[in-house]
């Protein structure tokens, strides 16, 4: 469901510039922005980054994953 909000005209524009650059819709911006900013509310422990990486490998294909195979690279 979504919902219509009001924000700030600089904010939009700001999401709107990332938005292009990550290949996302400002909407669907925002919403990661969100994610992350609630995510790192909940756990005020963990780098942004981190948060950042975990979210975006919840949104990966698992198509494309392969197993970890331990001791696979060791020379």
């Amino acid at each position: 469901m979504s919902m219509p909000v009001r924000i700030d005209d600089k904010l939009y524009e700001q999401a709107k510039i990332t938005a292009q650059g990550e290949c996302r819709t400002i909407a669907g911006q925002l919403e990661f922005w969100a994610k992350i900013g609630k995510a790192a509310l909940d756990n005020p422990d963990l780098p942004i980054e981190f948060i950042r990486d975990i979210l975006i490998a919840q949104a990966e294909d698992r198509k494309h994953l392969t197993s970890f195979v331990p001791g696979q690279f060791r020379d």
